[in-house]
Order: C-alpha cells, then sequence, then structure tokens
C-alpha cells in the first residue's frame, strides 16, 4: 500500500514553530511541534507497513485533526479503519479526502470498494467511475476500478460490463480472473462457444481450477454437447471428488441427458455432507428440479416452498411451485400463486417465461373451474406467445362452460387444425363437441 504521509505535515509544523520562537531558539526539555508531527509521521508509516492498523489510527487522528484538508494523511486514516471494521468511520475518512483533493484516485477507489462490499451499489458505482476517469491516476489504480465497475455490472448491465473489461485491459495485461469474468459474460449473452473458448484459455494456466471446469461444462451444455461436458466434469471429480461445483454441474448435465435418476443421490449427498451446499439456494433448485424430472414432485414441493419463503417475490419460484401442485391436483393454491406471478410481468427473465407463466395459470384456473380466469390468462398469454394446441383446447372448453357457443366452435376448430393427431383424447373430445354444439344451434 502506497503511503501519502508527506512531509508537507512536517513543514507546516516547522512554519509554525518559527513564527513562535525566535531564530535558533526552542523552550528548554520541551519537543517541538514539529518534532511531535515527525514522530506521528514515522509512528504511522511504521504501524501501516506492519500492519498494525490500530496504531496507524492512533498516530493518524491527530495529523487528520490538525490537517483536516490534507487528502493523503485522510486516505490513510481511511485505509487504517476499514481494516480493523470500522466501516462507518473509514467512509467518513474516504470522503473527506475526496472533497480536500478530488483528483486523486485513492480514496475515490476505495471508497467505491467500500460501498460495493456493504451493497450500496449505485454510489460504489459513481465512485468507481470517477476513480476509472482520473486522467492523472496510474494505469493500474484506473484499471482495478474498471475491473470492479464490470464485476458490479455483470449481471445487471453485461453489454457495459464487457466494454469496462475491454477498457482495463488497456491499460494492463490480461489476468486468470479477466479470462473468468469474460467467460461469464459470454454465458450472459448467450455467447456459449465464446464462453467455451475463455474457459479453456482459463483451465490453460490454472489446470483443474474446479469454477473454470465447471463453467466449460456449463457451456458445453448450453450448446447441447452434454457427453462432453460429462467427460469434463466426471474427469475433474477424480482430482476433486467433493466439489460442490463440479458435482451440482454434472446433476444438472446429467438431467439434461435424461439421467435424473443418476443426479438425484449426487445432489441428495452432496446436500447431507456439506451444510453450505444444502444452504445454497441454487443446488436446492437443482435438487427441486431434478424431483420434478423423476416425477416426485412430493419431495420437489417442500423445498420449493423454503426456497419461496426466502424470496416471496420471485414469481418463477412461484411458477415452479404452482407447477408441482398442479402434479399433485392442488389446483386452488397453484391458481393463487400463479396469479400473483403472472402479476409481476417485469421481474420475469423474459416475456416468454412471463407467457408459459400466463399459460401455465390458465391450466391451474380451468381445473379449478374458473373459465373466466381461464380466458383472461390466456389472452395475456396471446401477447407474446402463439397459440399452441394446448392452449386452444383451454380456450375452447372454457368458451364451452360459459356457453360461448360460437367461440367454443372457432377454438375447437382451430385446436383440431393444430393438433395432427398427437392429442387423441382432446381431439376425440372436441369433435364431439363441436357435433352437439351443431345441434344445439
Amino acid at each position: 500500500m502506497q503511503l501519502f504521509l508527506l512531509t508537507a505535515a512536517l513543514l507546516l509544523a516547522l512554519s509554525a514553530t518559527a513564527q513562535n520562537l525566535p531564530a535558533g531558539t526552542r523552550e528548554a526539555d520541551s519537543p517541538s511541534p514539529a518534532d511531535a508531527t515527525s514522530a506521528q509521521i514515522r509512528s504511522a508509516e511504521s504501524a501501516l507497513e506492519s500492519g498494525n492498523y490500530a496504531a496507524a489510527i492512533t498516530a493518524l487522528k491527530p495529523l487528520a485533526a490538525a490537517q483536516p484538508k490534507n487528502a493523503h494523511v485522510l486516505y490513510d486514516l481511511g485505509f487504517a479503519q476499514e481494516h480493523t471494521g470500522e466501516d462507518t468511520a473509514a467512509a467518513a475518512s474516504y470522503t473527506a479526502a475526496i472533497a480536500a483533493d478530488a483528483s486523486l484516485a485513492q480514496p475515490q477507489l476505495a471508497l467505491g470498494l467500500l460501498d460495493a462490499r456493504n451493497g450500496r451499489l449505485d454510489a460504489a458505482h459513481q465512485e468507481l467511475q470517477a476513480a476509472s476517469n482520473l486522467a492523472n491516476a496510474s494505469p493500474d489504480l484506473r484499471a482495478r476500478a474498471l475491473r470492479s465497475l464490470a464485476v458490479l455490472d455483470e449481471h445487471a448491465n453485461p453489454d457495459a460490463a464487457r466494454e469496462e473489461l475491454l477498457a482495463a485491459l488497456k491499460l494492463t495485461p490480461e489476468t486468470p480472473a479477466d479470462i473468468l469474468l469474460s467467460a461469464r459474460l459470454a454465458e450472459h449473452a448467450n455467447a456459449f462457444p465464446e464462453a467455451e473458448s475463455a474457459y479453456h484459455r482459463l483451465l490453460a494456466i490454472t489446470p483443474n481450477d474446479p469454477a473454470a471446469t465447471a463453467g466449460l461444462a456449463h457451456a458445453l451444455a448450453a450448446q447441447g454437447k452434454t457427453a462432453d461436458a460429462e467427460s469434463v466434469l466426471t474427469a475433474a471429480l477424480k482430482t476433486t471428488p467433493a466439489d460442490p461445483r463440479l458435482l451440482s454441474q454434472l446433476a444438472a448435465v446429467y438431467g439434461a441427458e435424461g439421467k435424473s435418476d443418476e443426479a438425484v443421490p449426487l445432489i441428495e449427498q452432496l446436500r447431507a455432507s456439506d451444510a453450505n451446499a444444502a444452504a445454497n439456494p441454487a443446488i436446492t433448485r437443482l435438487l427441486a428440479h431434478l424431483y420434478t424430472l423423476t416425477g416426485d414432485f412430493g419431495k420437489a414441493e417442500p423445498l420449493l416452498r423454503s426456497l419461496v419463503q426466502q424470496n416471496p417475490n420471485d414469481p418463477t419460484l412461484l411458477d415452479d411451485l404452482a407447477s408441482s401442485l398442479v402434479e399433485q391436483q392442488k389446483f386452488a393454491e397453484a391458481q393463487t400463486l400463479l396469479t400473483k406471478a403472472v402479476g409481476m410481468r417485469s421481474s420475469f427473465p423474459s416475456d416468454a417465461e412471463w407467457g408459459n407463466a400466463a399459460g401455465h395459470l390458465a391450466f391451474a384456473a380451468s381445473r379449478n373451474h374458473d373459465p373466466e380466469l381461464t380466458l383472461h390468462a390466456l389472452a395475456e398469454r396471446a401477447t407474446v406467445l402463439p397459440n399452441s394446441p394446448a392452449s386452444l383446447f383451454l380456450e375452447a372448453t372454457a368458451h364451452d362452460t360459459l356457453h360461448q357457443n360460437k367461440d367454443a366452435e372457432r377454438a375447437y376448430r382451430a385446436f383440431l387444425a393444430l393438433a395432427g393427431g398427437k392429442y387423441p383424447d382432446q381431439e376425440f373430445q372436441a369433435r364431439h363437441r363441436l357435433i352437439a354444439l351443431e345441434r344445439e344451434r
């Protein structure tokens, strides 16, 4: 850590002494202010260099009080306070340092990182942006600010994160962490071949890295290369057989390959042996998904309920729980959950996923004998997704229940035109209802 306790403090103290005493004289047996300041500086420097941050704070506080506009002293004080867990005091010291000298990059960067760590993401973004734009800052400091911005933006604004990472790479050489971030950003953009290439580059530098291996397997699986993904993971697990990232990724690959019966024991054993894995929402959700794939909805339900309790405003979790309830014929509760989920359109990852949830609501409402809600949900689904045989059949039966015969006939005919023999039971019902409706004209 570069220290910023400058000789300016000592010079100021010497100047003050010269004004109070005749030239060449001093009070007998009494240390001068300059001597005291010099001792404080030496004490602070020694404490910071040795990592004794409590002692550094003791030495720096009097200096900061005497020189409240000295940005370097304030930054060093904030640095020491942060390292003793005094985050509020550290933030105040960094803020004071920025106010004293806005051209100094170190306090801007430090405050941005501190705010990011404490969840003040908007403030952190502004501070890191300011640090990255300081022309007089060193390339290393600007690059660190840009990399931190890229991490902040990874999920919320991956395009911006990519630009920030590229800007950082123009200032300093690429690191393994940069390659990992670039791979993740490629995945966010669904550029899975690019992600695969990045993970291969990373593994060439850091062989057997579990995070990189799991990432490579995910990129391969996303391209349909599940056999390659399985091979990569099983080889890596020979080296680190208990790594939760590798085990959970292998279970996901098994699920994609239709080997859910092999995947379930992997995650059950992982959660039983690793408390962190058992508390990990992503792993819990994976196990619930695997249970649904094996048709064990009774086991999926409590896992999904626990996740919904933790995240009651996640509509995709509500949709998953409702789907498990539908399979257990708990239609009324499923309808309630799906009504809430569909009402949270902006929280879905995509319009298509929201449309699918609206279709699920239509089915639950139909089985719960609520034809009006069935039609309303289908109308919402139709704003983002094309009609399907299932949606048309639900529409036809809802109109039929409400004795809206013309609409029912139209929907039955549209269903039969799309069904093409793939839904024999429903097609049989549709044909017979059309005959009956024609007789009622």
